[in-house]
């Protein structure tokens, strides 16, 4: 009996080491890089923008284009979070930019025949994660903002505009 349900045991090991399961993860915004005000931040701004060079093709573009609008983003909810909100709208802009090159260069490489399916499927899933980001911060955030420097002219900010346009264009992205 006991051989039988060692055997038994063994046989569901190596069938189920045999055959790999399927295991689906949520997309994962990324760990908050350097900050404004730290000593690394404008190095990791220069090689942000060098890297760019190094990500020849289009796969390895799109990659880097979705790298960088993660990296904004978490970059821009950060310095929201910490009321930095002029810093936090350069940094959201920044991430904007990258958007129409993703779909650009995932565009570019299905004319070239290449397989996007999982490209696609990592495009849309990273822009849900952008939207549940970019809606969490439109409840946290005042509508409207002025931002009073000590020797400069105020300055406005219309976040809910903002916000809304941002989500109009990573929706856009998915179509």
């Amino acid at each position: 009996m006991k051989l039988k349900i060692v055997g038994l045991l063994v046989c569901l090991f190596i069938i189920f080491s045999i055959f790999p399961s399927s295991v689906y993860a949520d997309y994962v915004l990324p760990y908050p890089s350097y900050m404004p005000g730290n000593k690394l931040y404008k190095p990791s701004r220069f090689f942000d923008a060098v890297q760019k060079f190094w990500y020849w093709g289009n796969i390895a573009s799109f990659k880097y284009r979705l790298k960088l609008a993660d990296k904004y983003l978490v970059e821009a909810k950060t310095l929201f979070e910490y009321r930095q909100y002029l810093l936090g709208v350069d940094a959201l802009k920044r991430s904007n930019q990258q958007i129409p090159y993703i779909k650009q260069h995932l565009e570019s490489a299905k004319n070239e025949d290449k397989n996007i399916d999982h490209m696609r499927i990592l495009m849309v899933s990273g822009m849900d994660a952008h939207i549940k980001t970019l809606e969490g911060l439109s409840a946290e955030l005042p509508s409207d903002y002025q931002w009073v420097p000590e020797k400069q002219s105020p300055t406005s900010i219309n976040f809910t505009q903002l916000l809304q346009e941002t989500i109009a264009t990573r929706r856009a992205v998915m179509e």
